[in-house]
């Protein structure tokens, strides 16, 4: 047997590593004069094309919402800047991208025209104000006006350039004898500035105003936070307005002028000392065109005297006669706290034009159902050295027609909203400047104010922490040269101390006279129960104790001297005029008016009131006497009351609808009436 031959493998040995590549260099930081090549100026139409929504263009929706409302914010200042009753009208019709329009609720383009009869404008301005950011008249003066920053009609034109692409449409004419002038004009975002695509002059009806046309990418939907209702609403704030609207989907709706006044034209006034801050103070001693620091605190502020200025100065330690420009450093920040130490009168009020009660009633009593109205207006305030003044309303109940049982009219709700209920919460509709608050409510300090009122003292039911319970519409109004926003778009007012305070106060005063009227209405409704029982029986004890007397008792005498007991142990004519039985006005609610089924009782808007009147002279009734209020009540007894003393029985003759919501205006009768 051959012998196994064992074979050793040697294992081979592994080959040479072959050579790494060279690895490339490490990239070398940047300089400092790479970053700095990277440098640029960021213009402030770029910042707020990629930050739009920092404007209110956070969706279609209220995008929409936004380029109506900018567009007749300016269409009003200039309107009441030049004296001008204003008369506006809004077009908002749904436009089809190259094929026929869709339905209003399903496009996604819409065309907004937006024309006035202010004072027009001047050509050469035209450009600049649609189509640069931060150009404007208002931004540099203290004075009231809805708009304030120079940027809402351009950003408006440059969101419908972003989104369709198409230019801002412009005519404008300031005279009949001028001519009317057309622009289209976009915004170079890069440099912020006007590109005009065409300019001309065309033939317009319009002997003076402005056209201004938009066509945006925005989404149409009726309800809260729409175009519909901020209409409405500025319609409340701004009673001297006639305003036209063109809806895409509904017949064109007329909101007629119910105040024939224009607001006061407010004053531009200087700033304020306690208005202005270290900073600010060492650019106007820079800039100031006095040749003294005394000459210059007098000159550049307001409530500033001489001698005032020269107690300043002696307080800083500064020289009456040294140089503005040369007070800096230690010198100016003594000045500074000097001028924030001393006592200095308050800015004068006349750059501030608020609604007034009258006004704020007009608006209300023409647009919203209600039983009671009222309407507050507080003195003027200070906050950082501006001034402002606070205005509030109330609208409260349904109104008679549901009292009667009639039907509402259906109105159309937005997205998450349902119908209203008995529980429902009261609606809180906030201004500033005369101009609607729609969005970011629970940040505004109006809203805040409300919920930190005790409704409860008032008889209105709340719950903690929440909006009273009831059908009542409350209203806020902040009226100053500069209102505090939150943000740049303008849609909620910011906390101070000073602006909390006084709109609670305002909310006090027309809770404590909606108690009143709640209060007194009970009591009267409770009388009213009794004086019915009472009158049931009132035959029956007549003719009991006619039968008695065998027949020989004079039971019309007897009847009416058991009326007049029914009608004093019931609170007499007092229960008859809470009840609105008499005609006379709400006694003790100064500014406020009661809608009864019989008819309507305290300041009643003058337009209204006539208008009321016309109505009913062309039914045949009697024209109605009145100057804005209801007819005072005489002197003698109670027309109700002479006649049941003559055995006769008064019919009143009712007041024909009034065209605002098929409610009734009562006319007063001629004879005088009794004085509670």
């Amino acid at each position: 047997m051959p012998a196994q031959v064992h074979v050793l493998r040697v294992p081979k040995a592994d080959p040479p590593p072959s050579p790494k590549a060279p690895s490339p260099p490490a990239k070398p930081p940047v300089t400092a004069v790479e970053m700095g090549t990277r440098q640029r100026e960021i213009s402030v139409s770029e910042f707020f094309t990629k930050n739009r929504h920092l404007l209110g263009f956070d969706n279609p929706r209220k995008a929409l919402l936004t380029c109506v409302k900018e567009a007749v914010d300016n269409a009003l200042d200039a309107c009441e800047e030049a004296g001008i009753l204003p008369d506006v009208v809004v077009k908002l019709e749904a436009v089809g991208n190259g094929e026929p329009a869709p339905p209003a609720s399903q496009a996604t383009r819409f065309r907004i025209t937006v024309t006035d009869n202010g004072p027009g404008i001047v050509r050469h301005q035209i450009p600049p104000i649609f189509a640069k950011l931060l150009y404007g008249s208002k931004f540099h003066r203290l004075r009231m006006s809805r708009g304030q920053q120079g940027i809402g009609i351009s950003a408006a034109g440059m969101y419908g350039q972003l989104t369709t692409g198409k230019p801002v449409q412009i005519i404008s004419r300031t005279s009949p004898r001028a001519p009317a002038h057309y622009f289209e004009v976009q915004i170079d975002t890069k440099k912020n500035e006007p590109r005009i695509l065409e300019k001309k002059q065309i033939a317009w009806e319009a002997p003076r105003g402005t056209q201004v046309t938009l066509e945006i990418e925005g989404r149409y939907q009726k309800g809260r936070a729409s175009v519909d209702e901020y209409l409405e609403q500025t319609i409340i704030a701004n009673p001297h307005v006639k305003l036209t609207y063109l809806a895409p989907d509904a017949e064109p709706r007329e909101y007629r002028r119910t105040y024939d006044q224009l607001p006061p034209s407010p004053r531009e006034i200087k700033p304020h000392p306690y208005g202005i801050e270290l900073g600010m103070l060492l650019k106007m001693l820079q800039d100031t065109k006095s040749h003294a620091v005394s000459g210059f605190l007098a000159s550049d502020f307001s409530r500033m005297s001489p001698r005032l200025a020269d107690e300043i100065c002696k307080t800083a330690g500064v020289s009456p006669r040294a140089r503005p420009r040369d007070v800096h450093g230690p010198s100016a920040e003594a000045l500074y706290k000097a001028i924030q130490t001393t006592k200095i009168m308050a800015p004068p009020t006349n750059c501030l034009s608020p609604i007034g009660e009258r006004a704020i009633l007009a608006g209300l009593y023409q647009q919203i159902k209600g039983d009671f109205y009222t309407a507050v207006s507080r003195p003027p305030a200070v906050y950082r050295g501006n001034p402002f003044v606070i205005e509030a309303g109330l609208a409260y109940g349904r109104g008679p027609e549901q009292a009667d049982g009639q039907e509402k009219k259906a109105v159309p709700l937005a997205e998450g909203e349902g119908e209203p209920a008995d529980h429902e919460l009261a609606r809180v509709i906030r201004y500033a400047n005369r101009v609607p608050l729609l969005y970011q409510q629970a940040a505004c300090a109006s809203y805040k104010a409300v919920l930190d009122t005790t409704w409860r003292n008032y008889g209105v039911s709340q719950s903690r922490g929440a909006l009273p319970a009831g059908p009542m519409v409350i209203f806020v109004h902040m009226a100053s040269v500069w209102v505090p926003f939150t943000s740049e778009s303008k849609e909620a007012i910011a906390e101070y101390d000073e602006i909390r305070k006084e709109i609670t106060l305002a909310l006090r005063e027309c809770g404590r006279r909606l108690g009143a009227f709640l209060r007194r209405r009970e009591r009267a409704h409770s009388e009213n129960r009794r004086r019915n029982i009472f009158e049931l029986y009132i035959e029956e004890v007549v003719e009991s104790c006619n039968r008695l007397k065998g027949g020989r008792l004079p039971t019309a005498k007897l009847k009416e001297q058991l009326h007049r007991m029914a009608l004093a142990r019931t609170g007499g004519e007092k229960t008859d005029e809470l009840l609105g039985k008499n005609g006379g006005g709400p006694e003790g609610l100064p500014h406020s008016i009661i809608v009864t089924p019989e008819g309507v009782e305290g300041e009643l808007p003058t337009m209204v009131a006539a208008e009321a009147a016309a109505v009913g002279s062309a039914d045949g009734g009697e024209p109605e006497e009145t100057e804005g209020r209801a007819a005072p009540r005489g002197r003698k007894k109670d027309r109700r009351v002479r006649a049941a003393a003559k055995g006769r029985k008064v019919v009143r003759a009712k007041a024909a609808p009034s065209s605002r919501r098929g409610g009734s205006t009562k006319r007063p009768a001629r004879g005088g009436r009794r004085k509670a």
